[in-house]
């Protein structure tokens, strides 16, 4: 099935304003259609309603931000939630563990991983 052209548009706009308040009035004016109307095509053709989507979203970015090294407080800034709370509320319902749980994990497999590497070289 190809996306609505709107849908695509709403994405690509949702993409590039994780950081910002993204109300569903705003996104469906700005995609011309009625609040319902968008939120009726972009759940078909998107799979989730806008606001879940919104939220997997700044998800995503949060997780890719704390790979790179980034602070808690920081990625929850720089993807749009309104603080820390916010954001570990939404990172354990979304998958099961808090964003410092995540961290932990990532840095253990990382270590696994590299100590992997050294017994494969020696």
């Amino acid at each position: 099935m190809t996306t609505h052209p709107r849908v695509a548009w709403a994405i690509t706009y949702i993409d590039e304003h994780l950081d910002e308040r993204l109300s569903l009035n705003e996104l469906a004016a700005k995609a011309g259609l009625s609040v319902w109307r968008f939120s009726a095509v972009f759940r078909k053709h998107a799979g989730v309603s806008p606001h879940r989507f919104i939220c997997l979203q700044r998800l995503q970015l949060v997780r890719t931000l704390l790979a790179d090294g980034e602070s808690l407080a920081s990625a929850a800034q720089v993807a749009g939630f309104y603080d820390q709370s916010h954001l570990c509320r939404h990172f354990k319902n979304a998958w099961g563990m808090t964003p410092s749980q995540y961290v932990g994990r990532q840095r253990s497999v990382a270590a696994m991983t590299d100590g992997s590497r050294e017994r494969e070289a020696a």
